[in-house]
């Protein structure tokens, strides 16, 4: 079973299962053919993080997190003139791009469970979809619709995601990428190594030094991508998993931990809403001042995961009234896809260019487009994640998995930046808690509090689809509630997940409808 945001993607990872892959090549697969055809999400320039469930029930993690260059530092972005580093553009472009690193840790981790499959079959889809054409999708139409006059000036930009008279391509138009099919044959060939240490690395890094960003070859060269022990919960009735810091992976957890001490006993009414949103500001304060860079901790993220802990927080929680809410959330666009196979390996990975084409620097040897993480670093020396050489920045990425009592095993994840934990616990909470079907868990009307896609308000927004008379208690309430004039709206993420039945009962996958893709299986 494969889930993803893109048919294209989920294809990819079908049919590597069927031809004996496992479940660790199906989402490698996966994860390189939509950073070709999903480009406004995730492309190779971006960060990823997996969570592997092995098929005796072990779950290890994999970071691949990149860090602020050399170059990049506080006096740099001030000696040009900036008092926060700039969102778009090169100064934009100044971590090193993680996401290659992190699939060579999973190609190992794939061999270690039995898998054959080469490389260059790995990265086959993608290099042809690259080379051919494909597809421009709904999703990709409206927002480059929506960033054209933000980013059309941005190099590379223009070139690469617009009409050669500068006009947004409409939905189905056949877009190549040459260049970028080029850097995959060339790994393919070479190795994925090649991307840092290598021909491909070399070019990376000269494009960014002509293009001025702060990210030098010396970095490129220097970065790995490391495994940690992923953080982990045990709730009454589930035990979850997801990512560590620098990941918001920690919040999720705390939402269903928080939640489940609340005594709630059906969904989708006044106290499920009301209490994921108020466990939702529980986490969210904790998480602004633990999560930073994983060497940088200065608290054990798991000790605000104990019953004593969780306890006093779901204690804090007022029932009936919302606690008032002024916090600033990050933005954030990334894919969640999930895989499973019969052997019980499943995959939870996640990976992100950040905003909405991320830097939208596109870097013209290569073709690979820059994320923007380290936009979500400060210039203020004194902040909880400063801008420093070396150093991660806050992730909103987080991929999660569930364990049940009857043996169930669930693999699941969001995009959505802010929205990330907030989805996570509406999805699980109806699927794990309340037994609702799992497609349905996901295509349920949903929420998101806080800033997300790009919008500055920290509203609590309800998509239109939204019982009237229980948006009206949340107003009642004290909820700042605004109404989505979309019935179903991608501000809210493109949920999935992958269940692994115990015994013969057979794998279920779903992913959301308000995405470009779904799951496929065999």
């Amino acid at each position: 079973m494969v889930a993803t945001p893109h048919w294209l993607a989920s294809e990819a990872g079908r049919a590597v299962l069927e031809e004996g892959g496992n479940a660790v090549e199906a989402a490698l697969a996966a994860a390189a053919t939509i950073a070709v055809v999903y480009p406004h999400m995730t492309q190779m320039g971006g960060d990823g993080f997996w969570l592997i469930r092995d098929p005796a029930g072990r779950v290890s993690y994999i970071e691949a997190a990149g860090f602020a260059g050399a170059q990049a530092s506080i006096p740099f972005y001030r000696d040009h003139g900036h008092d926060v580093i700039p969102p778009r553009g090169p100064l934009a472009a100044l971590t090193v791009p993680g996401q290659v690193g992190g699939w060579m840790l999973a190609q190992e981790a794939a061999h270690a469970f039995g898998g054959k499959m080469p490389t260059r079959r790995l990265l086959e889809p993608a290099i042809a979809h690259a080379r051919a054409g494909f597809p421009v999708s709904g999703s990709q139409n409206r927002l480059t619709a929506e960033k054209r006059a933000e980013l059309a000036d941005v190099p590379g930009f223009a070139s690469a995601f617009l009409d050669p008279d500068g006009t947004v391509p409409t939905i189905g138009t056949v877009r190549r990428y040459e260049r970028l099919a080029d850097t995959l044959a060339q790994l393919a060939a070479a190795g994925l190594d090649d991307f840092y240490r290598g021909d491909v690395g070399r070019e990376i890094a000269a494009d960014l030094e002509r293009a001025g960003s702060p990210v030098t070859r010396a970095d490129l060269e220097s970065f790995r991508a490391v495994t940690r022990a992923p953080l982990r919960v045990k709730l009454s009735n589930m035990e979850l998993w997801s990512s560590p810091p620098p990941t918001q992976g920690l919040a999720t957890l705390l939402i269903l931990s928080i939640f489940d001490r609340l005594g709630v006993a059906q969904p989708e009414g006044f106290a499920h809403i009301h209490g994921l949103i108020e466990a939702t500001k529980r986490a969210f304060l904790i998480r602004d001042r633990v999560v930073t860079d994983f060497d940088h901790l200065a608290h054990d993220p798991a000790a605000f995961l104990t019953p004593a802990a969780l306890a006093r927080e779901a204690a804090a929680i007022d029932p009936r009234r919302a606690l008032p809410w002024p916090h600033k959330a990050a933005p954030g666009d990334t894919v969640w896809l999930g895989a499973a196979d019969k052997s019980g390996l499943a995959v939870s990975y996640i990976q992100s260019i950040y905003w909405e084409f991320g830097s939208a620097l596109v870097l013209p040897s290569t073709g690979v487009l820059m994320q923007n993480r380290g936009t979500s670093f400060s210039l203020d020396p004194r902040a909880k994640n400063p801008l420093q050489p070396g150093r991660r920045p806050f992730h909103t990425l987080n991929p999660c998995m569930a364990r049940f009592p009857d043996g169930r095993f669930v693999a699941f994840g969001t995009m959505g930046g802010e929205g990330q934990p907030q989805t996570n616990a509406a999805v699980m909470s109806r699927y794990g808690m309340f037994g609702v079907p799992l497609g349905e868990a996901i295509a349920r009307p949903r929420w998101v509090l806080g800033r997300t896609w790009g919008s500055d308000t920290v509203s609590l927004r309800l998509e239109g689809a939204f019982d009237g008379g229980l948006a009206d208690q949340l107003v009642r309430a004290g909820h700042d509630v605004e109404i989505l004039p979309e019935l179903f709206s991608d501000m809210m993420g493109h949920a999935g997940a992958v269940i692994l039945h115990p015994g013969r009962a057979g794998l279920e996958g779903a992913h959301d409808p308000r995405s470009d893709g779904g799951a496929l299986g065999l």
